[in-house]
């Protein structure tokens, strides 16, 4: 009878002391219905093949196979593949361990309620030095697609079925080094495409070691594989239809699908304000400063200030003498929310995309100039929601960058310097969230049309509540770092 999991681990000359540890953590798994199929890409450290026969031979579940000569991670992964005949294949690197209840847990939650279904399951992982010693641990969220496309996230412990790995063709050539990335963007597309379950699990399952001989960097230069990795996220846009280049990100391995929405979309630009007629100097100061941010733009895009229809003579005038000529001027009657002014925006000013803007917050256009386009390009995209920007003071400390629910996440993000590396990069990168703040936010008008109307209107300062509806109707929260808005003077809600 075939094992239920196949582990796959391609070995090129690892640290002997890794290998060891990697080969007594495998057979010291509590769950015992295992094949582990080694592959030797020649490695030239005679101690390494030797460790490998006395590994299988001293352990009946241990496949070795010994290429006949050099071929790279991918070919020997795909040698692997073809020896793998468990239901599940786990992808093992020859210098990591997995925790002893590892394959355990995963069995258990695949054959947990709803187990069928699952096609990928991966795990969160710990980051350790070459000796073994923890650096620190990586959580993870749940499946998030855009953040993929933006970083190999879900990388240790990933388990797929094997008939997933063989419909879609195992790893492709010319994929050295990013070859995890590219099969797992081309897995996910087949699982859903076919409607089935990518999950995620929780647990440390795995002990990531950094060695810089690791098999990444032996096949080229780091540089290499994060242009292999640059080009299999071009590839995956290309195949789903999505108008996009995809360039390196702001650190190696990270990526930015920059979208060419804004080129065919029409967007409505609305900044909100209240203004209450015994308002004081700083609420003008706050209008003026956002409108100064952005009002540069050459874009054929409309900008609305939308106010209280009774805003004190001071705003009133402001407006009429001091906006821009292509700026437009929107009372709004009755009871004032954000939520209500840019439905009244809407309904004066059709658009495609609407984008909300709070007063106080100033574009960071020497930064991201593009942040229009980031806005718009994700709020088209395939099942996108609201989608938030970065909010950040003037002494560059995070005000808001996507809000995501516990367990993710060991420190909040609030506070941190923008652009602070993370474990999961999420300064850094466009990804997937659980809610986002309407301060700057943007939202295809059909789909805040949605939501309001599924909230029967009854809701107001309205970040939290959008995401939610939108959810509800299964559409994605977004996170997008290429919008940045400083807030230079208190926000006028």
């Amino acid at each position: 009878m075939p094992p239920r999991i196949s582990v796959v681990t391609p070995v090129y000359n690892p640290p002997l002391g890794a290998l060891l540890a990697c080969i007594e953590a495998m057979v010291a798994q509590t769950f015992t219905d295992w094949q582990w199929c080694l592959v030797d890409d020649c490695s030239t450290r005679p101690e390494v093949a030797e460790a490998l026969t006395q590994a299988a031979a001293r352990e009946p579940r241990i496949v070795l196979y010994r290429r006949p000569e050099n071929g790279g991670i991918v070919a020997a992964s795909n040698d692997g593949l073809r020896r793998a005949t468990g239901e599940f294949v786990a992808l093992l690197d020859h210098d990591d361990l997995l925790v002893p209840d590892a394959l355990s847990e995963v069995i258990a939650t695949l054959d947990g309620e709803g187990g069928d279904d699952i096609d990928y399951l991966y795990t969160d992982e710990l980051h350790v030095m070459a000796d073994g010693r923890p650096m620190a641990p990586f959580p993870k969220p749940a499946w998030s697609p855009e953040r993929f496309r933006a970083s190999m996230y879900t990388c240790h412990l990933s388990v797929l079925r094997r008939c997933v790995i063989e419909a879609i063709g195992g790893f492709r050539d010319g994929f050295d080094g990013s070859q995890d990335h590219d099969l797992i963007l081309r897995a996910t597309e087949h699982i859903t495409a076919a409607d089935r379950r990518i999950v995620h699990l929780p647990m440390i399952a795995y002990h990531w070691r950094h060695i810089t001989s690791s098999v990444s960097r032996e096949q080229g230069s780091l540089s290499a594989a994060v242009n292999n990795g640059r080009r299999a996220v071009q590839e995956q846009c290309d195949r789903l239809g999505i108008a996009a280049d995809v360039v390196h990100g702001p650190v190696p391995g990270t990526y930015r699908v920059v979208r060419r929405e804004l080129e065919r979309a029409t967007v409505t630009v609305v900044v909100t304000t209240a203004f209450e007629p015994a308002a004081t100097r700083p609420n003008r100061s706050a209008v003026e400063a956002t409108v100064r941010s952005i009002a540069a733009s050459t874009r054929a895009v409309r900008f609305v200030v939308a106010h209280r229809a009774a805003g004190s003579p001071t705003l009133i005038d402001l407006l009429d003498n001091s906006l821009p000529a292509h700026w437009l001027r929107l009372p709004v009657e009755g009871a004032w929310s954000p939520a209500a002014a840019i439905d009244r925006a809407l309904e004066a000013y059709p658009a495609d995309v609407v984008v909300s803007i709070a007063p106080g917050l100033t574009a960071r256009t020497d930064e991201t100039p593009d942040w229009l386009g980031a806005l718009t390009g994700l709020a088209c995209s395939l099942g996108a929601g609201l989608v938030g920007g970065l909010i950040a003071d003037d002494s560059n400390a995070v005000l808001h960058a996507g809000w995501d629910e516990p367990p993710y996440r060991l420190v909040p993000l609030e506070g941190q310097r923008v652009g602070a590396p993370t474990s999961g990069n999420d300064l850094l990168i466009e990804r997937e969230c659980s809610m986002v703040s309407l301060a700057i936010a943007a939202c295809t008008a059909a789909n805040w049309r949605e939501a309001r109307h599924a909230a029967r209107g009854g809701w107001n300062r309205a970040g939290r509540a959008v995401s939610s509806e939108l959810a509800a109707h299964g559409c994605r929260t977004l996170f997008t770092p290429y919008a940045r808005f400083d807030r230079t003077v208190p926000i006028d809600d």
